[in-house]
């Protein structure tokens, strides 16, 4: 494909910065991939999982990471138009930000609603934090005749499971369980927790959020058709490489279950490819990168190549505060 013809498509996907975006072109919805580093070792440059929707006036984040709301601001976005959370599973990387979020609405006495959507177990998460700010709520900023916020006013938990269905009021939500779990059958793990794949569906566009997820026929049909693809990606040898230098304080048992769930539960470049081909997305972009990529400049260019062998289309691999 010429220069030229490429970056109209990669244009017509989402794929540019909007920066490089003309008037005429900006999405009414910008998707900003805030935290784009897979698991939850600290790498300078990349901040824990998390992503905001937003446009003007409103404002939504999808997984809260560690430095989200830093990476909020830094993308332009004001906290009093924050008007819900999404978490796709409540693993710590993922939700390790959120208590940073509900302290600044206090800190601040924001009392706009809030929803927090996730899967089971958030509303004992959320009620838990909520009881963790109560001290500081009621020390208040230790003026005398302080009247103490409640640090649960205006917030909502809803926990949804396969195939729910969430109408916001610009845009629908459709959800579906993914391959990051899979507890032994019948156990009472297998029946209480979930890990939730997003498609939000907006007034022009489709975009799919895989969370964190293995090879999944749900994803690839939740996926069929959208214009965007916010996927994540393992690179397994570089990630397996590093638990075995830095993870040294757990026993060789832990290790080969770890080693079994960085296996079984994440996407590789080729299954990124095989999925987003079959769901036939018109464009994908790479976050959540576990392994790979800190030091390697070359890293990028050969996971697009490995997605590449399956998928025709675009494909980005993003750095924190990219806008698609």
């Amino acid at each position: 494909m010429r220069k030229s013809g490429q970056w109209l498509l990669m244009l017509a996907c989402g794929l540019l910065p909007l920066a490089q975006a003309t008037a005429q072109t900006a999405q009414p919805y910008s998707w900003v991939t805030l935290g784009t580093m897979g698991g939850p070792m600290p790498r300078a440059g990349r901040n824990e999982p998390a992503n905001l929707l937003m446009r003007r006036g409103e404002a939504h984040l999808i997984d809260t990471g560690d430095g989200a709301m830093t990476g909020m601001a830094l993308a332009g976005a004001d906290y009093p138009d924050l008007r819900s959370i999404w978490i796709s599973h409540i693993h710590f990387d993922h939700l390790g930000g959120l208590f940073a979020v509900l302290g600044l609405r206090l800190q601040t006495r924001t009392t706009v609603p809030l929803t927090i959507y996730g899967p089971p177990g958030m509303k004992e998460i959320v009620s838990g934090l909520i009881a963790a700010m109560r001290p500081s709520a009621l020390s208040g900023f230790g003026i005398e005749g302080e009247v103490a916020l409640d640090p649960a006013a205006s917030i909502r938990v809803v926990e949804l499971d396969d195939d729910a269905q969430v109408q916001q009021d610009g845009f629908r939500v459709k959800v579906a369980t993914n391959s990051h779990y899979s507890f032994a059958p019948g156990s009472v793990e297998e029946r209480t927790y979930r890990s939730l794949s997003f498609r939000f569906e907006l007034p022009d566009r489709a975009i799919v959020y895989t969370g964190d997820t293995g090879p999944s026929e749900n994803v690839t049909r939740l996926a069929q058709g959208a214009d965007l693809l916010v996927t994540e990606m393992i690179d397994l040898d570089d990630t397996l490489a590093q638990m075995n230098r830095r993870v040294r304080h757990i026993s060789d048992t832990e290790k080969a279950n770890m080693a079994a769930h960085l296996t079984r539960h994440h996407l590789s470049p080729a299954a990124i490819g095989i999925m987003a081909q079959k769901a036939g997305v018109k464009a994908v972009v790479v976050t959540h990168i576990a392994g790979g990529g800190a030091s390697d400049a070359g890293a990028d260019a050969r996971y697009q190549a490995a997605i590449g062998q399956q998928y025709q289309g675009p494909v980005r691999i993003a750095k924190d505060r990219d806008h698609f």
